[in-house]
């Protein structure tokens, strides 16, 4: 069964940066779009950003500007660039990668804390 593993996740103080990365342990075929979610505490799970086969981008109004999410040059990969980090963006993020079948891989999460 093909995992998802994201890292990069940490501590930052308000105005900095991470990077995100998802990485998948096997093959993934026919994917059709890869996605970052984040779930913060006591709210519900929301759609950060989604990246299509493509190459289309779409993102939430609250992270557009500060966030880009791309794919790496190896298959199966997705990365999640946060700049002008906001306590607000505190929350666990998750990857997940869809396939043109309609089926999601999802990896387990990686926190990110914005505090001072």
């Amino acid at each position: 069964q093909v995992q998802l593993v994201e890292s990069g996740g940490g501590l930052v103080q308000p105005g900095g940066s991470l990077r995100l990365s998802c990485r998948a342990s096997g093959i993934i075929l026919n994917i059709n779009a890869r996605t970052w979610y984040r779930q913060a505490p006591g709210k519900e799970s929301e759609l950060v950003a989604r990246i299509t086969s493509g190459g289309s981008t779409n993102y939430a109004d609250s992270v557009k500007g500060r966030f880009t999410i791309s794919r790496g040059n190896a298959k199966n990969t997705a990365y999640l660039q946060m700049n002008s980090l906001k306590p607000e963006d505190t929350a666990v993020y998750y990857c997940s990668i869809q396939t043109v079948t309609g089926y999601d891989y999802w990896g387990q999460g990686t926190q990110v804390t914005v505090s001072s």
